[in-house]
This record gives structure tokens, sequence and C-alpha cells, in this order.
């Protein structure tokens, strides 16, 4: 079997190791990508081989939490693991939403192996115009 050596890698395989899997307690981070697209904001979770029951999404107040747990596949008994670099256990992340985003239309999919969120700007956060009110007279304050 060729195989290609990566420095990087193989520290992040030591890491990996010497730290254990992610727990419920103490879980790994996922990596994530986050834009806005036109009135929304679009946050991007890679989870790749997670099934999308393994994933809990939760909001309160400005706080998003992620969870997701990746499952050892069951292997036969004569299975004999030559390589094993696929983090295995618990993965979390936490962000804080800004007040003008509307966390009670949260949309999220999950297709392919990355969970997509979609958070609307809130209304009372949008550009709106403000209309000048002409007056049609003064008034004289006496005293």
């Amino acid at each position: 079997m060729l195989m290609r050596t990566d420095p990087f890698r193989e520290l992040d395989r030591l890491t990996q190791q010497l730290m254990g899997p992610g727990t419920w307690s103490r879980p790994s981070a996922m990596p994530m990508d986050a834009y806005r697209e036109g009135d929304e904001y679009v946050v991007a979770f890679d989870l790749p081989g997670v099934t999308a029951d393994a994933i809990d999404i939760d909001v309160e107040r400005n706080m998003l939490t992620v969870k997701a747990e990746r499952r050892p596949v069951a292997k036969a008994d004569d299975v004999q693991m030559e390589l094993s670099e696929r983090p295995l256990g618990v993965f979390s992340r936490q962000i804080v939403l800004a007040d003008t985003l509307d966390t009670e239309h949260i949309q999220a999919g999950y297709d392919s192996g990355v969970l997509t969120l979609r958070i609307p700007i809130a209304e009372r956060a949008k550009p709106r115009k403000i209309s000048i009110g002409v007056g049609t007279g003064h008034k004289e304050i006496s005293g």
C-alpha cells in the first residue's frame, strides 16, 4: 500500500490519540463557514459520517449550540484495523448570534455531510426609509 506522509496530519492524529475522542463533557470542535446571503445568514458545519439523528441544535437567547456524535461503524470480529484517521466522538460548536437575527425562524438542512443553518435577519433590523413630515405652519410659543 502506498502512503503519502503529511507531517501536519500526523500531528493532528497524534493529538487526537493523546486527547482521545470528544465526549459530551469535552467535545471536539467542528469546522464551519458563516456568511451573509441576501436577507439571511448562513452557517455551514462539516459533519461527514454523522447521521442526521445524531445532530442536536439548540438556541437559548442568542446562543446557538450545535452538537453531533460520530459513532464507530460496527465491524466483524475478524476485521483488523490498519489505519484509523477519521475522528469519532462528540463534536460541538457554540455561536453567539446578534440581536438582529430572527432566532424563531432558523431553518436547518443536512445534505452530503454538511449541516446548513439559515438564519433570517429580523424585520426590525432591515434597512427602511423614514419619511419626513412637512409642517404646514409655524407655531408660536408665548410665555
